[in-house]
């Protein structure tokens, strides 16, 4: 019998701005301006990390990573990165 084939799944979204204050990252960078937010579902948790867009470099997200099972909700979690990093002040994942 076959292994059954992971559950993983990603998203990126690049030319994202900033809002004010910008965005926090668990490494203790924080990042302004034009930014891509990245997302990595591998089944059981959401990965979630940002970079300047088109940088070598990704940071990963504060409060990241996040328990998520089930891959709708990983993907909403990753456009309310999204919508937080427009927001800025400083934007984590709580």
């Amino acid at each position: 019998m076959a292994e059954e084939p992971a559950c993983w799944a990603a998203w990126t979204t690049k030319n994202v701005r900033s809002g004010p204050g910008g965005v926090l990252s668990v490494e203790g960078v924080k990042l302004t301006g034009d930014l891509s937010v990245h997302t990595t579902w591998t089944g059981t948790e959401a990965i979630l990390t940002v970079q300047y867009t088109d940088a070598l470099d990704w940071f990963t997200l504060q409060g990241s990573p996040q328990t998520v099972t089930e891959e709708q909700i990983a993907r909403d979690l990753h456009q309310a990165a999204v919508n937080a990093v427009k927001a800025g002040g400083g934007a984590a994942l709580t």
